[in-house]
C-alpha cells in the first residue's frame, strides 16, 4: 500500500472511481468499443467465475439495481441461462427505471424466457430470502462504484437478504454499499466471497472495511489492453 492508498496489482495499481470511469469512457469514446460490448465482456467474466463457484449446482439468484451494475447482472444471468443454469433475477427498481445498456440487456433476458424476473418489493422479502437460501450462488449486481450517500430503502433490504442467505456471494465490480474510493461502508454493505472487478481493483477494496467485505478480488479485462487504457487516460482530456 502506498501513501496515497493505492496498491500494486500486477503492474497496475488500484485506481480511483474517477480513473475507472475514464478508462471505460476512453475504451468507448476513443478506442471505439461500444459500452454495450464492454458490458457483455464483463458478463462473460462474471458468468465464468459464477460457474466455478457453483461447483455443479444450478440455481443462482441475481440481485440487480437500475444502473450499469444491474445491466452486468442481467447480461450475466443470460450467459448463465445459456450455460444450462437456472438464474432468477430480483430487481431493486421498477423496470421502467432501467435505462440505456441495462435496459437493452433486461429486454433481451425477458424475451429469451426461462429466467424469472421480479421486482423485489418488501412484501416479497420472505419469498426472496427463501429462494436465496436454497440457491447455489447469489450474484450482487445492485450498486456499483457510483454510489452516493448511505444505502437505504429496498437496496438496504436486499443487502440484508443477501448477507442472510448463507450461500456464497459474488459481487460485480464492488460489493454493494462499499465506498470504492475510501473503503467505508455506506450504512449497509454486501459481504462477498468473491468480487469480480473491471478492469482493475478500486482503492477502497484495500482500505478500511474493503478487505473484509470484498473476499477474493478477481480483476478481469473488458476487451481493451490495460496499458492502452492507462496511457490513454493519462494523455487524454477525458
Amino acid at each position: 500500500m502506498n501513501k496515497k492508498g493505492s496498491q500494486d496489482v500486477g503492474k497496475f495499481r488500484a485506481v480511483s472511481v474517477e480513473t475507472a470511469r475514464k478508462m471505460d469512457e476512453y475504451a468507448s469514446a476513443v478506442i471505439g468499443v461500444p459500452s454495450l460490448i464492454l458490458m457483455e465482456n464483463a458478463a462473460v467474466s462474471i458468468s465464468a467465475e459464477a460457474l466455478a463457484l457453483l461447483a455443479g449446482k444450478d440455481s443462482v439468484c441475481v440481485f440487480c439495481g437500475k444502473g450499469n451494475n444491474g445491466g452486468d447482472g442481467f447480461a450475466a444471468a443470460r450467459q448463465l441461462l445459456t450455460c444450462g443454469k437456472e438464474p432468477a433475477v430480483f430487481l431493486a427498481a421498477g423496470p421502467e427505471e432501467i435505462r440505456a445498456d441495462a435496459q437493452i440487456n433486461l429486454a433481451a433476458l425477458l424475451k429469451l424466457g426461462g429466467c424469472p424476473v421480479s421486482f423485489a418489493g418488501a412484501k416479497k422479502r420472505g419469498y426472496i430470502l427463501e429462494r436465496a437460501r436454497s440457491c447455489g450462488l447469489v450474484i450482487d449486481a445492485l450498486l456499483g462504484t457510483g454510489i452516493k450517500g448511505n444505502v437505504s430503502g429496498i437496496y438496504a433490504e436486499m443487502i440484508d437478504i443477501i448477507n442472510s442467505s448463507g450461500v456464497p456471494v459474488l459481487s460485480v465490480d464492488i460489493p454493494s454499499g462499499l465506498n470504492a474510493d475510501d473503503g467505508s461502508i455506506m450504512e449497509k454493505c454486501v459481504e462477498a466471497a468473491v468480487t469480480v472487478t473491471f478492469p482493475v481493483p478500486k482503492r477502497g477494496m484495500f482500505l478500511k472495511d474493503g478487505p473484509r467485505v470484498c473476499g477474493k478480488i478477481v480483476p478481469r479485462g473488458l476487451g481493451v489492453p490495460l496499458d492502452v487504457l492507462m496511457k490513454g487516460v493519462k494523455s487524454s482530456n477525458l
